[in-house]
């Protein structure tokens, strides 16, 4: 990233970008406020002032996957094997985001921007399983709706990690589970 790649005004999100794909490449442990304004060619104060600390910067960037995983789930409405691909779909695609919105040691789930995008995604994800025509899960929607989590999360978490055969294609693999489990 150089001061070319970014508009005034801009940084922050840029500094989000470099920071999710630096996550993606070599994990939350190995990133620093200082690299990253290495990175975007600006002086190491700028992205403190953005995000305080690396804590700031983590609740900034999972804030940011929440939001994109709850637009990416609202885009794939109705049923929730729709919702299940995008879930998965999601994961795959922004692998640094993803990492920190499931790694609560990093950022402050208190913050408020935080736990709105959360809420959204979680919404969002409900509303599939909401399409489920299961009795069981009609009369359990939360337990349907944690069975759902559990496995488009656990897939996903398993295919980033290559604890399963990753030569096929993971969206229709999660599709087939999906409809497996739960004849969506």
């Amino acid at each position: 990233m150089s001061r070319d790649s970014y508009h005034h005004g801009a940084l922050k999100a840029a500094i989000l970008t470099q920071a999710a794909a630096l996550v993606a490449e070599r994990g939350a442990d190995g990133i620093s406020l200082r690299e990253l304004a290495r990175a975007a060619g600006v002086s190491h104060a700028a992205p403190a002032h953005h995000f305080t600390d690396r804590r700031g910067l983590f609740t900034a960037l999972a804030t940011e996957g929440f939001g994109l995983l709850a637009a990416a789930l609202a885009d794939a409405r109705p049923r929730f094997v729709d919702a299940a691909r995008a879930y998965v779909r999601f994961a795959l695609d922004h692998p640094g985001h993803y990492e920190v919105m499931w790694d609560r040691s990093l950022y402050d789930a208190t913050d408020p921007a935080l736990s709105a995008a959360e809420a959204a995604a979680g919404a969002e994800l409900s509303r599939g399983v909401g399409t489920l025509a299961d009795l069981k899960a009609k009369a359990d929607p939360d337990g349907a709706a944690l069975a759902a989590w559990s496995l488009v999360h656990g897939f996903s978490l398993l295919w980033l990690n290559g604890a399963v055969d990753t030569a096929g294609d993971p969206i229709a693999a999660i599709e087939r589970l999906a409809l497996i489990l739960f004849d969506g």
